[in-house]
């Protein structure tokens, strides 16, 4: 049985997007996803990405993914990863890919100096916070995401300053 972690590749587009579709039925949330393959494809790929996506492979097969971006900590003073997404497809789990993508992440975070490790978690998902824990994990209840998006966000933008 072997394991491989890459960077996705400007072809695998579609890839991407399905296992993000996947991901979302996953997560019951299919109907919010209006990502296209296009759209995938230039944030990927684009001139000057912002986003990344590493690939794991069990046996030759893909496995599942991680999809990740640099934020920064003005407290830290240092950049980190923000991980967007990750998935292990179900046939997959319990093989330690899971793990591995998470430890490529952090072994990124070290090899540049970077401060931490991010994500967030659905509060439904017992076996993924379980998981998260047991890597050493510390959930931040004390902090609430926040979301402005469709018409409240073109409200917002359109807002005039005091």
């Amino acid at each position: 049985m072997s394991l491989l972690i890459r960077r996705a590749r400007p072809d695998e587009a579609g890839l991407v997007l399905s296992l993000v579709r996947e991901l979302a039925e996953y997560e019951k949330l299919l109907h919010e996803v209006e990502a296209t393959e296009a759209g995938i494809g230039a944030a990927l790929f684009g001139d000057n990405p912002g986003l990344f996506c590493d690939i794991a492979e069990w046996n030759g097969e893909v496995a599942g993914f991680a999809v990740w971006f640099i934020n920064f900590s003005t407290f830290s003073g240092r950049a980190g990863i923000y991980l967007e997404d990750l998935f292990v497809r179900p046939a997959q789990r319990g093989q330690g890919i899971g793990k591995a993508l998470l430890s490529h992440l952090a072994k990124e975070c070290v090899a540049n100096g970077w401060s931490r490790l991010q994500w967030a978690v659905l509060d439904w998902n017992t076996p993924s916070i379980e998981f998260y824990k047991s890597l050493g994990a510390v959930l931040m209840d004390e902090w609430t995401v926040c979301r402005v998006g469709g018409e409240a966000l073109t409200a917002l933008a359109q807002a005039k300053a005091v």
